[in-house]
């Protein structure tokens, strides 16, 4: 548009009381992006993520000191895996993480009692000087089918460490590194073979 009809659209405006034409249109783009943004952010915001059930399991150690100090240092992050709140009543001793697009989360408890599994002979892992023992998912219960529980072993308490299907090895070795810290390495005491 040139000088000349922006004058004479202003003129026309002028002429008849009401504003000019080019700030009308300027108000009415401003509001259509407005409400364009205010859509986008509405479409975009995800609803807050539920916090996570972890159920009653015998803990008799969970409110020792070795555990309070694991929970106190436990990270925010696990890899791809952030913190999540736990369902109330939260049991002492537990933490959990799951990833933003929701699933299945990694849950740690701390104070466990001993797994009936673990006996003498059983096979067992080490991560980051962490020895572990897994519960193989056939002797687990239907519901965790696909998930795979891992159990520290070597130290002053039991932890066990509940991992979904596909969260890769970053977790454990994470929580390896915490443990490692925190909480006193100590002979393993498997049960007798059956």
């Amino acid at each position: 548009m040139s000088r000349q009809e922006v004058r004479a659209v202003a003129t026309e405006s002028d002429a008849d009381g009401g504003p000019p034409r080019a700030v009308i249109i300027v108000a009415v783009a401003l509001a259509v992006a407005t409400i364009g943004v205010i859509l986008a952010i509405a479409a975009t915001r995800e609803a807050p993520p539920h916090p996570v059930a972890v159920p009653a399991a015998p803990a008799p150690q969970a409110e020792s000191a070795a555990c309070r100090a694991l929970i106190d240092a436990l990270p925010q992050h696990l890899g791809d895996y952030q913190r999540a709140a736990l369902e109330q009543p939260e049991p002492v001793g537990a933490a959990a993480w799951r990833t933003g697009r929701g699933g299945d989360p990694v849950v740690l408890r701390c104070g466990l009692d001993r797994p009936a599994e673990f006996v003498v002979g059983s096979p067992i892992q080490v991560v980051d000087r962490v020895q572990w023992f897994q519960v193989r998912s056939d002797q687990q219960s239907a519901g965790d089918a696909g998930r795979s529980t891992w159990y520290a072993v070597d130290r002053g308490v039991y932890v066990a460490l509940t991992l979904p299907t596909g969260s890769g090895p970053t977790p454990i070795q994470r929580l390896s590194e915490v443990i490692e810290q925190r909480i006193a390495a100590a002979p393993i005491n498997p049960g007798p073979a059956r």
